[in-house]
């Protein structure tokens, strides 16, 4: 029997009906300012309510889309909201499910990640959002993957990196960090502390990024260490706030999109 993780955040955080959800997805990629560009590796995405930072993660997927046959896996990683973890924490689950289809998980990288502080803990993949919205966007731009979802609970930012380095694979593998960025400062409050995240994250300086900056701070740290280390390039694709896109100006939520380049890479 094939076991499901149903969506727990379709028509709240996006829209819950196939239809609409694709056309809100086509827009917000069509109307991402997007330059041809190699193949990033590895990509840092917002992950609030869709009319909030939507147009935000779209400046990040609008760059997937000539390379819709290129990947083949997604590692994604998000911060814990609902059910806390201590460590890392797969699925045991067989697909993810949105509205526009089943996303199958990479069975065998799951079974062979044996790493302490990683485990299969179902309860804390249930409600969490971090993950799932990403999910509808990476199946617009992607022809066909496997998933590798973690949720990161309390861990150092080199014990992410180890998992990264892990499931690292090779051109077919895309990995993305799931994060937002200041919560519930001022407009101008926001923009300056989102303009530090995105120097540390330019960078490459994972110490200098808190959970007072990101809630994925951790991750992000996580990525920084492991991108440094193969000296890989960082390109800051958009930095907005939810005052910039839905929300007024007295608190506001930071957002930001990143992307990592190898040397190499197409």
């Amino acid at each position: 029997m094939t076991v499901i993780r149903e969506p727990a955040v379709a028509g709240q955080f996006y829209p819950g009906t196939a239809s609409e959800l694709s056309t809100t997805i086509r827009v917000y990629l069509d109307e991402a300012e997007v330059q041809q560009g190699p193949a990033p590796k590895a990509l840092i995405v917002p992950h609030a309510g869709y009319v909030y930072s939507g147009p935000v993660a779209a400046s990040a997927y609008a760059r997937l889309r000539p390379y819709r046959q290129h990947y083949t896996r997604v590692i994604l990683l998000g911060p814990c909201h609902r059910v806390a973890v201590q460590g890392l924490a797969l699925s045991g689950a067989d697909v993810f499910r949105t509205p526009l289809g089943d996303v199958p998980l990479d069975k065998d990288a799951i079974a062979n990640l044996e790493l302490p502080d990683v485990k299969v803990f179902d309860a804390t993949h249930q409600f969490e959002h971090s993950l799932e919205v990403h999910l509808p966007f990476l199946q617009s731009v992607i022809e066909s993957f496997s998933l590798v979802p973690l949720v990161v609970g309390h861990v150092p930012p080199e014990t992410v990196a180890r998992v990264i380095d892990a499931l690292w694979g090779g051109p077919e593998t895309l990995i993305v960090i799931s994060s937002d960025l200041s919560h519930y400062l001022t407009y101008d409050e926001a923009r300056a502390s989102d303009k530090t995240t995105c120097e540390a994250i330019e960078n490459l300086q994972a110490q200098s990024i808190d959970h007072d900056k990101a809630c994925g701070a951790t991750l992000i740290g996580g990525l920084l260490i492991a991108t440094k280390r193969r000296g890989m390039r960082v390109i800051t694709l958009d930095l907005r706030n939810s005052g910039d896109t839905a929300g007024d100006k007295s608190h506001v939520v930071g957002y930001g999109s990143w992307m990592f380049l190898e040397n190499d890479r197409i």
